[in-house]
C-alpha cells in the first residue's frame, strides 16, 4: 500500500494556469486518447482503494463533468475525501466525505477504507504538501507536459531538498510527456 501524488504538470513545475484552468493539458487530449499514458493511468487507478482532494480540486471536477446535473458521471468508484474548511456541494451518489483539519487521523481513515490499495492524493499542491510535513506521502508520479505556465497553482508548493526524492522509474510517450516516478524518502530520526 502506497501514498501516492499522481498528476500532471508543467515543465515549470504548475498544475493549473493563473486562472486556475488546464486547457494547456487539454491541448493534448483527454487522457484516454494519449497513446500510451492511458495505459499507465488505468494501472494506475485499478489499484486505488481511496482518495483525497481540495475543495479547489473538487470544485474543478465538478464544474468540468457538469456533476451537479449529471451525477452519474461521478469518474470515481471509491471513497472520496475531501479536504474544505467551506460547505461544498455534494454530488448524488457518489461517496464523497467532506473533512477538515489534520490529515493525519484522515490518512488512517483513508487507509482503512483502501483495504490494502492506495491512496491517491488527486490536489492540490498544497493538500499533498501536508501529507508530506507529515510523512505520509510515499510517492510522486509525475506526468510532465512540454509546456511552460509561468505562474499558476504550484505543483506542491514545498521545499524538499534533505533527503531529497528517489527517482525510481522514467517513460516516455510519442513526444510529448515524460512520466517521472519518485519515491518520497523520510527523514533518519536523530
Amino acid at each position: 500500500m502506497k501514498t501516492q501524488y499522481y498528476t500532471a504538470t508543467s515543465i515549470d513545475g504548475y498544475l493549473a494556469d493563473e486562472d486556475g484552468s488546464l486547457d494547456w493539458l487539454f491541448q493534448f487530449g483527454e487522457i484516454e486518447e494519449i497513446e500510451g499514458v492511458e495505459d499507465d493511468y488505468s494501472q494506475f487507478i485499478d489499484q486505488v482503494g481511496a482518495m483525497a482532494m481540495g475543495s479547489t480540486t473538487y470544485e474543478w471536477v465538478i464544474e468540468h463533468e457538469n456533476l451537479l446535473e449529471d451525477p452519474e458521471k461521478w469518474p470515481y468508484e471509491v471513497p472520496t475525501w475531501v479536504f474544505s474548511s467551506r460547505e461544498l456541494p455534494a454530488v448524488d451518489g457518489a461517496d464523497v466525505r467532506f473533512v477538515q483539519g489534520d490529515v493525519a487521523p484522515v490518512h488512517a481513515e483513508m487507509v482503512e477504507a483502501a483495504d490494502g490499495e492506495n491512496v491517491w492524493l488527486v490536489g492540490g499542491g498544497d493538500l499533498v504538501g501536508q501529507f508530506h510535513d507529515r510523512g505520509l506521502l510515499d510517492e510522486i508520479v509525475l506526468s510532465v507536459a512540454p509546456v511552460t505556465l509561468a505562474s499558476g497553482a504550484p505543483l506542491l508548493p514545498r521545499r524538499i531538498t534533505d533527503p531529497p526524492l528517489k527517482l525510481v522509474n522514467v517513460k516516455q510517450y510519442d513526444d510529448v510527456f515524460a512520466i517521472l516516478t519518485y519515491e518520497v524518502q523520510q527523514a533518519s530520526e536523530s
